[in-house]
């Protein structure tokens, strides 16, 4: 399968973590692919960490506003009750606790909730963005990701192996392959396998993930 339709999978499953009132941020990438799938009857309040709320879709090629622009400087549109504010009051309303869901992408993400998603070694990159402070203030942390790298390396690791953004941060994991979520329980450490993607089996999400996974209960994959 290639990997807009995987993009697409990840998503439109991501898409119906969101209820109807959330605010929420999006990362950067596959996260913000989210806004395509979501409910009609859902309506979410859109924040962006440069100082947004309530924005719409993307800006349409040609109706582009150069004032109007997102934290990864994508031009957006902002709906009637959208709103303005400096970064201070922002990041404010981020590590106060007030957003209700973020969705995140990942390099690596580990079985006791760490995320990495910054940085590669040996690459230059723009630095950690709002995405630490997104991962530690708001109360539902969403990864979105494929399974596996290019390389057929597990993603869903035992222990991530590259710089952290956030320890023990992550609630669920949502991939081309499964739906997890990171279980806190010190009685039962490891990653709570939910559902299972369509054309994969337990068994092959279980050879494809580096991490405990916890199987009990495996629902069938939600669509919208």
């Amino acid at each position: 399968m290639k990997d807009e339709k995987l993009i697409e999978r990840i998503a439109r499953r991501a898409a119906l973590e969101l209820k109807d009132g959330y605010c929420i941020n999006l990362g950067v990438g596959l996260p913000v692919e989210v806004l395509k799938y979501i409910p009609k009857d859902v309506e979410i309040f859109l924040q962006s960490e440069n100082g947004i709320l309530g924005m719409g879709p993307p800006a349409e090629k040609g109706k582009e506003k150069p004032e109007l622009i997102d934290a990864a400087r994508n031009y957006v549109t902002i709906k009637p009750y959208g709103s303005f504010f400096d970064s201070a009051f922002s990041f404010g309303m981020i590590r106060g606790g007030h957003l209700d869901a973020t969705i995140l992408g990942a390099l690596e993400v580990d079985e006791e909730g760490n995320l990495a998603n910054w940085n590669l070694p040996g690459r230059i990159g723009p630095g950690f963005g709002g995405g630490m402070d997104l991962a530690v203030g708001t109360k539902y942390v969403i990864v979105t990701t494929f399974h596996l790298t290019k390389n057929g390396k597990s993603k869903i690791k035992k222990k991530c192996t590259l710089p952290l953004t956030a320890k023990k941060a992550v609630n669920r994991i949502i991939t081309d392959m499964a739906v997890m979520d990171v279980s806190y329980d010190p009685k039962e450490k490891g990653l709570i396998l939910r559902e299972v993607a369509p054309g994969y089996t337990i068994e092959d999400v279980v050879k494809a993930t580096e991490a405990k996974l916890i199987i009990k209960n495996v629902e069938k994959w939600k669509t919208s």
